[in-house]
């Protein structure tokens, strides 16, 4: 074992391939800190400055002995692991080990390890102008999971925003995490410590909207019994969240326009202007352009709150945030030890998620009803596209029962029913039968569903024909 440098925060590099690593140590300084390498990871078990250890997981080692490695450096040390993307089996297992981060390993750069963690390499302490506060708070950053790349990148802008006072603009698909990642702003803000308020302008009627954003003087209306503050007076000092804000009606967004440039709100039926202090965070998952060429959305108002635009990725294009959200979503419904077979890790990262997070929070619902003791199969996954969920029977976990009262997706799952033949042939028919509607219904297209069964989209087509013409019950499929 070797050190590079000296007086700087150390982060051990263990690798038996060693020195095929030496581009990691590399960045590693580039990145602020002392490097310590070795081949193997138990040497550095008596460095007890070390905070973090990168190390890499090579084909066909133990894993399990890699555990026990780490297990014994105790809690106060955190870990990345280089691991092969294609490993899912791997990299769930790890992803329940706490302080343990896996990081693809054909894509290891400063981008995608170092905003994992929240401390910082320190400078020298021997000068006190460049020391850090150990004893400081750290922020915390929500519940948004920065484990993809992209969303790391992410991040990394949200944190230079952070320091800003401009007006942000969050555009993506509903269900992408827009206010999620508004909080975090937020959070990571010089704010934190003020409130943050959010108001959906698509979910009330207009003049609700005006109200919750305005706030209203008492008799200012029929039922105004008390004054009542408006978002922006209950945001003072930190921020507001407008989310859906392409939804608003051109009359109200006027009025927007006029708080936005002068800082100051009159409540309806007042008289009197509140001086305001706050930070504007919008969110929209419509074209705002095309918005104002079909004039449905004000320009001046458009460039008012996108000072600074960062596009959301939905939850199929961030595919390294998929095991991380699952098991967060797991704990967070009772089942803090979820094992996910290869089978079901296939199936989740191969969906499309139209309905992104809050639809894997749903799909992981489901799925913790279903199975046996967190081990969750391709059996226990619906999503809720009925064409895609999984094809299996559960009557050893709901007997009696009609599946499609529990979810619409469960009526798609009611095989065939087949006389079973007595003669060969007509059996291998049959058999071919299931193994062909398996892979349909386990794919999202004959292509798909073709090379799952190792055969060509024509050959496919052929056999499906056949099996039409032998009255197999296969119609339904072409």
């Amino acid at each position: 074992m070797y050190s590079s440098t000296t007086s700087k925060q150390r982060i051990g590099i263990a690798d038996p391939a060693w020195p095929e690593s030496a581009p990691i140590e590399k960045l590693v300084m580039a990145s602020g800190y002392e490097a310590l390498v070795s081949t193997q990871i138990e040497s550095f078990t008596r460095q007890k400055d070390l905070k973090i250890v990168v190390t890499k997981l090579e084909a066909g080692s133990s894993l399990q002995s890699m555990i026990e490695a780490m297990r014994a450096f105790g809690d106060d040390v955190q870990f990345v692991i280089r691991a092969n993307a294609s490993d899912l089996q791997t990299i769930t297992t790890l992803a329940r080990v706490p302080g343990v981060h896996v990081v693809d390993d054909a894509d290891f750069t400063e981008v995608t390890w170092k905003p994992i963690f929240d401390t910082k390499p320190s400078m020298s302490s021997d000068d006190p102008k460049l020391s850090v506060d150990t004893t400081a708070p750290q922020k915390q950053t929500s519940d948004y999971i920065f484990v993809d790349p992209k969303s790391q990148h992410l991040l990394a802008l949200i944190e230079r925003l952070a320091v800003t006072k401009a007006a942000v603009l969050l555009e993506g698909a509903t269900g992408s995490g827009k206010e999620v990642l508004a909080r975090t702003l937020h959070e990571l803000s010089d704010r934190s410590g003020q409130p943050f308020v959010a108001l959906n302008c698509a979910a009330m009627p207009e003049q609700l909207v005006e109200d919750m954003l305005f706030g209203h003087e008492k008799g200012a209306f029929t039922g105004a019994s008390r004054e009542s503050a408006g978002v922006f007076e209950q945001a003072q000092g930190g921020t507001v969240f407008l989310d859906e804000i392409g939804e608003m009606p051109m009359q109200l967004q006027a009025k927007l326009l006029r708080v936005l440039q002068e800082k100051e709100v009159v409540r309806l039926g007042g008289r009197h202007a509140i001086t305001l202090d706050f930070r504007l965070v919008a969110a929209t998952n419509k074209d705002l352009k095309a918005g104002i060429s079909e004039k449905t959305f004000r320009e001046d108002l458009y460039y008012r709150i996108s000072a600074f635009k960062l596009k959301v990725p939905a939850l199929a294009d961030r595919p390294g945030d998929i095991v991380p959200l699952l098991n967060s979503f797991a704990s967070k419904h009772g089942c803090s030890h979820p094992e996910f077979t290869e089978s079901a890790l296939r199936q989740l990262y191969s969906y499309h998620w139209p309905g992104n997070v809050r639809e894997l929070d749903n799909v992981i619902q489901r799925a913790i009803v279903f199975a046996d003791y967190g081990r969750i199969d391709a059996e226990h996954i619906f999503f809720d596209d009925p064409m895609v969920s999984a094809d299996i029977n559960l009557s050893h976990v709901v007997k009696d029962a009609r599946l499609e009262q529990l979810h619409p997706s469960f009526s798609a799952l009611e095989t065939p029913t087949l006389n079973r033949p007595l003669d060969l042939q007509s059996a291998v028919r049959a058999s071919e039968y299931d193994v062909i509607m398996d892979a349909i219904r386990s794919t999202r297209t004959r292509e798909e569903a073709a090379r799952k069964l190792g055969i060509s989209p024509r050959t496919l087509r052929y056999k499906m024909a056949k099996l039409r013409e032998s009255s197999s019950g296969l119609s339904h499929c072409a």
